[in-house]
């Protein structure tokens, strides 16, 4: 098992080119598997989750082919619908995959799925769209196990909660279903859009993604394609937090301002000089100290989750006290006792952090079980003095691409030791 080695304080300054999006990169490789000739992927980080995605893929018996810049699907040889346990239980997206075979087979298997234990994450809504547009569903144990006795037909469908891995999966589904479906309060996040926008490329004929009232029109067969997969906004923030923490300067390119507005109006909240291009944003503290910002975290276009953790340590480090409430997940909090053991001031009572910011931490071995806290404890070790050495970092390697690598190039001392 690997850890990360940090030595601080360091200020982080310089650029930083960001890969494509985790979230976006997911259900776009399983909705590729409707396809009937070869899709070309550009922009796929190089991130676990992906390679298990690919796993998961071939697995079934598709032929892929990776290249340094894009990843190529040929679905034509698939003979097998069956995700097995070991790669079901890696990753929470393994669900994405079932919506695609039942679509194109009439049948899948799958356990259900693992990933972050940030909290309860069920996959009623997967399965209650699916049973509405006739998919016989049988649950045995811990397997899922999915088929068609006549052909998915398109359906209205209401979600009683928002969700953005449910809303893919009913997309997926409905994109050759027999008629029009439509989804009612459906999840509004910038990835289903590049996930609708990838599947209409290839002649799906999807409107309203990014709004709460999602139409899909069936139609019989998808050709193959080319297409770019958007920047990261996660990893957008979690940079332009790392130069807010350090007191430094850090240019995002190859990212969307536009996707980030709440990120953006929180950081320039903190007092940061914040500039934006077409394709970058460059956060300037000016050699100061952020001030602490409460929030509450929501779906999009609220204060994105992911980004919790990342704040949850700007406001620990910040002048002033803070209230962070998160609403999505009920178990988002376990970085905070890692922080407070480096120095940090806070308290969790249900689903708040208080906040009380201190001028410095210091370095600690530590640890967490979730993808957004560990990454928030890296970033803690870049600032904190002395050495930090952060644990369970395949958690980081989950969903950012070459993370040191690029920290070291904006003045990070970090290091990845076996």
């Amino acid at each position: 098992m690997s850890i990360f080695q940090l030595d601080g304080p360091t200020r982080l300054k310089g650029t930083v080119f960001i890969s494509g999006s985790k979230n976006s990169a997911l259900p776009i490789l399983f909705a590729s598997l409707l396809a009937n000739d070869s899709v070309t992927l550009y922009n796929v980080p190089k991130i676990k989750d992906v390679e298990i995605a690919v796993k998961i893929i071939t697995n079934f018996g598709a032929r892929i082919t990776l290249k340094e810049q894009h990843i190529s699907i040929e679905t034509s040889s698939i003979k097998d619908f069956y995700v097995p346990h070991g790669l079901s239980k890696s990753i929470r997206a393994s669900i994405l995959a079932l919506s695609p075979l039942i679509a194109r087979f009439g049948k899948g298997r799958i356990f259900f799925p693992g990933g972050c234990q940030i909290g309860k994450r069920p996959i009623d809504l997967h399965i209650d769209g699916l049973k509405k547009m006739g998919v016989i569903i049988e649950i045995k144990r811990d397997e899922l196990i999915a088929y068609l006795k006549k052909k998915l037909t398109g359906a209205e469908i209401f979600m009683r909660t928002t969700s953005v891995g449910a809303t893919i999966s009913i997309l997926i589904a409905a994109v050759t279903a027999i008629g029009k479906t439509v989804i009612k309060n459906a999840a509004c996040e910038p990835e289903i859009v590049d996930t609708a926008n990838f599947l209409n490329s290839i002649g799906a004929k999807i409107t309203g993604a990014g709004t709460d009232e999602i139409k899909i029109e069936g139609v019989e067969i998808l050709k193959g394609g080319k297409y770019r997969i958007s920047s990261d906004r996660i990893e957008t923030g979690t940079f332009l937090v790392a130069a807010s923490i350090s007191k430094g300067s850090i240019t995002c390119r190859n990212t969307n301002p536009s996707l980030l507005g709440d990120v953006i109006l929180k950081l320039r909240q903190t007092g940061a000089n914040v500039q934006t291009g077409k394709d970058w944003i460059k956060l300037d503290t000016h050699g100061k100290r952020p001030r602490a910002v409460s929030f509450v975290t929501s779906p999009y276009p609220g204060f994105p989750t992911d980004m919790q953790a990342q704040f949850t340590l700007l406001n620990l480090i910040a002048i002033g006290k803070s209230v962070i409430t998160e609403t999505i997940f009920e178990n988002r909090f376990m970085h905070v006792s890692e922080l407070v053991r480096m120095g940090a001031n806070a308290f969790i009572e249900r689903n708040q952090v208080f906040c009380c910011g201190v001028k410095r931490l210091i370095g600690k071995n530590v640890s967490c079980n979730d993808l957004r806290g560990s990454v928030s404890l890296v970033l803690a070790g870049c600032i904190a003095d002395g050495r930090t050495n952060v644990r369970n970092i395949h958690h980081i390697d989950r969903g950012y691409e070459n993370i040191e690598i690029k920290l070291r190039s904006v003045g990070a001392k970090i290091k990845r030791i076996s």
